[in-house]
């Protein structure tokens, strides 16, 4: 099973679901923004030049992501040092 990585900023209350190979840069070169309204959150959609998603950005994670999720995490925030 292939491990996924999930970065997280406490501060920001943002994290970001990687899609792709670790071991491989993969830039974004377009976003789609899904409806704030519908999901109480912003939740964005990251496609490489492909058309492939390569990661998903969740604002106002720790209400929209598992606690567990966000606790095993890759912590970007001063707290997460």
């Amino acid at each position: 099973m292939a491990e996924l990585r999930v970065t997280y900023d406490k501060t920001a209350n943002a994290a970001y679901v990687h899609l792709t190979d670790p071991q491989v840069r993969t830039r974004s070169s377009r976003m789609y923004p899904c409806d704030p309204v519908q999901v109480g959150g912003m939740i964005n959609l990251d496609f490489d030049r492909k058309g492939r998603l390569i990661g998903i950005e969740v604002l106002a994670a720790n209400s929209k992501l598992p606690e567990y999720l966000l606790e095993s995490s890759e912590r970007l925030d001063d707290d997460g040092v």
